[in-house]
């Protein structure tokens, strides 16, 4: 069976994805997923890697959010990863990095929610993490998520991408149309670049907050018959 590998965005850890992982279990994969250091972009594409080494077979590769840039890098050279799946991610071309995306379109409410420690990390403001991220999900998960977030150290954002596995990759895009952290309007544009199979959801930033039932059933049919 094809393996699953779930990656995380910044302001998360791999329990962003718990319940899409219980999801998956019980129709018989077994996911794993990434925890990134979210120190620079090289790190964490060698935390991807050093999971995808562990597996033998076909690989279903998902980032969300940045780490949509993190497995754009990360299944280069990957001849075991067959699929990419992009969930209202970041999928730079090469010499991009996720600030030069992030500034695209206008719309996103990061600015207002974006917080900076005196150590030169940034963390965004755990009571609004919930509005900004996934307004559809229940307020107990997003609390636990803004409580356990991550803290990428500033300008990890802008790290320019190498060549993007997208181009040799089948890939595939779920849009989120109430996006409020990434542009609805920036998805779409990157997703038409990389001609990508897309599916547009009724839903924010993080579906699986908000949506972890559908979004396992999403993701084991992009892992069927690879």
């Amino acid at each position: 069976m094809t393996a699953i590998v779930l990656v995380h965005g910044l302001w998360a850890d791999g329990s962003a994805w718990s319940e899409t992982i219980t999801e998956l279990q019980a129709l018989g994969h077994e996911p794993v997923a990434a925890q990134l250091p979210l120190e620079s972009l090289d790190g964490d594409i060698a935390a991807v890697r050093r999971i995808l080494s562990t597996l033998d077979g076909p690989v279903l590769l998902v980032g969300w959010s940045y780490g949509g840039a993190v497995i754009t890098n990360a299944a280069v050279g990957q001849d075991h990863v067959k699929a990419l799946s992009y969930v209202a991610a970041f999928a730079p071309d090469q010499g991009e990095s996720v600030s030069d995306i992030a500034r695209r379109n206008p719309g996103s409410v990061l600015p207002e929610y974006f917080r900076v420690t005196d150590d030169g990390h940034s963390y965004l403001d755990r009571a609004a993490y919930g509005e900004a991220v996934a307004a559809d999900a229940p307020a107990e998960r997003t609390a636990l998520a803004a409580a356990v977030q991550k803290f990428p150290r500033l300008g990890i954002d802008g790290a320019p991408s190498g060549a993007p596995a997208w181009r040799t990759v089948p890939s595939s895009y779920l849009i989120a149309t109430q996006d409020r952290v990434l542009p609805t309007a920036t998805q779409r544009e990157l997703a038409d670049r990389m001609g990508a199979q897309t599916t547009e959801w009724n839903t924010g930033h993080g579906p699986m907050y908000a949506h972890p039932k559908d979004l396992a059933a999403y993701l084991a049919t992009l892992a069927k018959g690879l």
